[in-house]
């Protein structure tokens, strides 16, 4: 079956309980199964590096990830308005994969999550779409049909699924922000399944 590669980094928890439920939505595309992975953290300063594979959640991603995709949903903590280092950082060693069109024609999408309603969720969401359009992703974002983007109180924005953790950092999606994220999934799984040969 085709894979979506739901690729994110988390810190807190919350960008990673987004990740599994995009990941659900993909699941509920006919045909369609989605591949969870993230990237290691980075620092300024490395005395000891990372373990090859993490102690807990998804695999670190792998270049082949990439190339054996049917479809790409990005996500990322908000950083001041844009997209975290970790996974910045990767998209930055993607080179290789940009000059070859590894990921061009595929639909791809975003995901972000903030401590506060106004942290920079939307310039977050369309600063990691950049990179996608320069790799030739047909970026999908959410329609103002799904029900929850008309009744969140918490995130979810048409350029893409979001969670707003709060002060106490509650990782747990809202029920809007979980539908939404859902959606998100469902739409890019079944995008691709049509753009399939």
């Amino acid at each position: 079956m085709p894979d979506i590669l739901v690729l994110y980094y988390s810190r807190g928890g919350s960008v990673a309980a987004l990740a599994r439920q995009v990941a659900r939505g993909v699941g509920e595309a006919a045909g369609m199964t989605a591949r969870l992975r993230t990237v290691p953290p980075v620092a300024t300063t490395t005395q000891t590096a990372s373990p090859p594979v993490p102690a807990e959640g998804a695999p670190y991603v792998e270049r082949r990830d990439l190339a054996e995709c049917a479809g790409l949903v990005l996500g990322s903590p908000t950083r001041f308005g844009n997209m975290a280092a970790p996974l910045k950082h990767f998209i930055d060693g993607l080179g290789a994969e940009w000059a070859s069109g590894t990921l061009v024609g595929k639909p791809a999408a975003v995901f972000t999550s903030t401590a506060t309603q106004h942290g920079g969720q939307e310039s977050t969401l369309l600063s990691m779409m950049v990179p996608l359009l320069h790799h030739g992703c047909y970026v999908v974002g959410i329609p103002y049909t799904e029900p929850a983007l008309h009744s969140t109180r918490g995130g979810g924005t048409p350029y893409g699924a979001s969670h707003v953790a709060g002060g106490d950092d509650e990782p747990a999606p809202s029920d809007d922000e979980a539908a939404l994220a859902r959606a998100l999934g469902r739409r890019v799984a079944e995008l691709a399944a049509r753009l399939a040969p």
